[in-house]
Parts: structure tokens; sequence; C-alpha cells
């Protein structure tokens, strides 16, 4: 029997679309993006993180000459947010990358594969979806209302 997979997102051209408080979360991401570590890569990744009480916090990409030492934008803030905020909801996820050098040519960069098993944790631990979101500088944005919508066949902790 053959089933598809569908991916429902939401795509915006540029910073306009956004609401308010997508806008500061692009904007907290692009200057934590500023403050990453790449100096191997020279792919910078800024991401910024919505709690339900209305903190946000931000984190940046971090390299090591011993690969695989660093830890990716989203992971970074993550783990920040969840070592301190252990029983705050977490409600959108903001994540702005691209290489150092940014062209017109580069699209909205979505989190690594390792950063989506990550998010579906918090996901599965706090029983709700979070809001992801993806873009480059130029504000041309990628929203999912779920981390599934990336990573349909997830793994988490029911399969243990």
């Amino acid at each position: 029997m053959r089933k598809d997979i569908h991916i429902h997102y939401e795509h915006f051209k540029n910073g306009t679309e956004l609401n308010e408080i997508e806008q500061e979360l692009f904007e907290k991401a692009k200057l934590a993006r500023e403050k990453a570590y790449a100096p191997y890569s020279n792919f910078f990744v800024g991401c910024a993180i919505l709690l339900e009480n209305g903190s946000i916090f931000s984190g940046s990409n971090q390299e090591n000459a011993a690969f695989p030492s660093g830890l990716c934008a989203e992971r970074t803030t993550l783990y920040w947010v969840s070592a301190n905020f252990p029983n705050e909801k977490i409600k959108k996820i903001f994540i702005v990358g691209g290489p150092k050098e940014f062209s017109e040519k580069n699209p909205p960069i979505p989190p690594c594969g390792s950063c989506r098993q990550s998010i579906i944790e918090y996901e599965t631990k706090q029983n709700e979806n979070i809001d992801l979101y993806f873009a480059n500088l130029n504000e041309e944005t990628i929203k999912v209302h779920s981390i599934k919508d990336l990573l349909p066949f997830s793994f988490d902790g029911t399969f243990l």
C-alpha cells in the first residue's frame, strides 16, 4: 500500500509578512548569528527561542577544531533554555543561518538532522508542538507548526 507524506508549511517572502513577535525573533536570531564561532565552516547560524512566559533567549553555533565537538545554534540554545527553565514550554524557535558571506541565492536554512531530533524531544516532553521558523538574511522565512513536518518518521522515548 502506498501512502504519501505531505509537509505543511508557510512561506514568507520577506519580514513584512511576519507578525511583531516573529520579527523580534528574527532580529534576535540574526544578532545571535553574528556571535557564532565558525572559523572552519564559515557557516554562521543564530537561534532565538520564545518561551511560554514571554522570555526570549538566543544562541549561535560554536565550532571546534576537533570535529564533531562543536554544537549547532539550535541545540546550544535549546539545551541552555532547558537547563535554566526546565518547566517552561517552548512556543517558537527561529533560526537564521547561512554562509558568512551571504548571497541573494542563499535559501532559508533548515535545522540539521541532529537538531531536528533534539527539537522532537522537547515537543514530546512538553506534549505540545513548537512553531519552527528558518530564514535567510533577506528575511525569507519558512514556518512549520511542528518539527514532525520536517521529521515525519521520528524517534522518541515512546519507542524505549
